[in-house]
């Protein structure tokens, strides 16, 4: 152990205590998560409330060591990846609900409380959060702020930086910045808290947040629907959006050879596949007391039928049916057993350009190599697709070109390499080949005026 690392450790385990302190196999032996460098480096503290992690930075900031903020490692963009002479700051200790306000419809919470915790504490009230995605076990609050995600319902509630009301998080110099503001209305100066959210720990490190619930709606009627094409689907949703809107809960999209790849990895899903329909939809309604939801829903999907839209379709009849058409949609991790290398993308383009992309991408890849596997999925309603591959051969040396297939389209209409996932190291190199050259300037502006010495994060997104 280098002299320096032996001084930085007693040093932050006077602030955070020994059970806060992991040096060296410690940390290697912990769940890296989905990045094989989120636990490159050598130490990780993890502070038990906002005070310590001020401490931590400032202790830090002392030494000169840069830091990587993390929470639940569910990140697909290398945000948290860590080089051995970082820091790790891990805020999974920094756990606790701090308050719930019935009446306001608002939790205050630390940055390590998951979103499933959050629900969970909602719910108790007839609340929930209006942010939902499948990493909803292990996401922390301070990763969905810091990037901005966005998930299942976010073309009905907005995403994460539309829930956050008020905002605490620790800047590069120790100094605690405070807007923990609960009011729906707010309107005096600048709104400071949106610079932290979406920015990946690199302008600050999120504590704590006061975020906006929403009242409880729970499933009624859940289907799988096949479609000959996209067309199809989107007058399906124009008719579900104009009868069900207050009370849609999701429409997911799903091209056969996504569908058929989660199929074959789950015996128990045999029967959910359509297999001549070349994509499907995943759609859920809302329980109403006024309504019976499901005949509803079963009563559009007949005239869908009779009017040539619909291809087939499967309304769940129980729990566990529901429960296998969601698996159907979210065990995206099936596509690491179609090769021994994948990669992952995720755009947003607008909605009526989705279908013209997906086909002309499909045909891109069957020119460039065939043998790469292509599977698509995503948020219908706001144009948010997920693109894996995965292939028997090394995709990483071949990536400029692959980013390039995937990437250079989006331009012509309107679209964005990044639509939930942020940038990270993955999409770093691709933003600033892309990205709007006075934008990236003020980006990095800002950064230095925040982090001059790039301590928080280095590395990410912008330099």
């Amino acid at each position: 152990m280098a002299r320096d690392d032996a001084t930085l450790i007693e040093a932050l385990t006077h602030i955070a205590g020994r059970e806060g302190v992991r040096v060296g196999e410690q940390v290697k032996l912990l769940d890296h998560g989905y990045h094989t460098e989120n636990l490159a480096a050598r130490i990780m503290v993890s502070p038990a409330d906002t005070q310590q992690l001020a401490a931590v930075v400032q202790c830090c900031a002392a030494q000169g060591r840069s830091l990587v903020p993390q929470g639940g490692l569910t990140g697909l963009v290398g945000a948290s990846a860590s080089r051995p002479e970082d820091v790790i700051v891990s805020l999974r200790r920094m756990n606790r609900i701090v308050a719930l306000d019935r009446e306001s419809m608002t939790i205050t919470v630390q940055a390590g409380v998951t979103l499933a915790q959050i629900n969970e504490a909602a719910r108790e009230a007839g609340l929930e959060f209006g942010v939902d995605l499948a990493s909803r076990d292990g996401a922390t609050v301070g990763g969905l702020i810091s990037h901005n995600a966005g998930g299942l319902r976010a073309f009905r509630h907005g995403m994460t930086r539309q829930q956050v009301l008020g905002l605490e998080a620790v800047l590069a110099d120790g100094t605690v910045f405070r807007d923990l503001n609960a009011l729906t209305k707010n309107n005096t100066g600048y709104d400071l808290k949106q610079l932290f959210i979406g920015a990946e720990g690199t302008l600050g490190i999120v504590s704590c947040a006061v975020l906006r619930l929403v009242p409880q709606q729970r499933a009624a009627a859940t289907a799988l629907l096949g479609l000959a094409d996209l067309r199809a689907g989107l007058e399906i949703v124009r008719r579900l959006r104009h009868a069900h809107y207050d009370r849609l809960l999701a429409v997911e999209v799903l091209w056969a050879d996504y569908a058929a790849c989660v199929r074959d990895a789950h015996p128990e899903l045999a029967n959910l596949v359509f297999e001549d329909c070349p994509l499907s939809l995943v759609v859920e309604v809302a329980h109403d007391d006024a309504i019976d939801m499901a005949q509803q829903l079963e009563t559009l999907l007949e005239s869908a039928l009779e009017d040539g839209l619909l291809e087939d379709c499967i309304v769940a009849s129980s729990g566990t049916q529901r429960e296998r058409i969601w698996l159907l949609r979210e065990d995206s991790d099936a596509v690491a057993h179609q090769g021994a290398h994948q990669l992952s993308f995720d755009v947003a383009l607008p909605v009526p350009a989705l279908d013209g992309y997906v086909r002309d991408l499909q045909a891109a890849f069957r020119s460039f190599d065939a043998s790469i596997k292509l599977f698509v999925f995503g948020h219908l309603m706001d144009g948010n697709l997920h693109i894996m591959l995965a292939a028997d051969t090394p995709l990483h040396d071949r990536y400029a070109d692959i980013e390039a297939l995937i990437y250079e389209p989006l331009a012509a209409v309107g679209g964005a390499l990044s639509a939930e996932h942020g940038i990270g190291v993955e999409k770093k190199a691709a933003l600033a080949r892309y990205g709007d050259p006075q934008r990236l300037a003020l980006m990095g502006a800002v950064r230095s005026l925040l982090d001059a010495k790039r301590t928080l994060n280095p590395g990410k997104v912008v330099d």
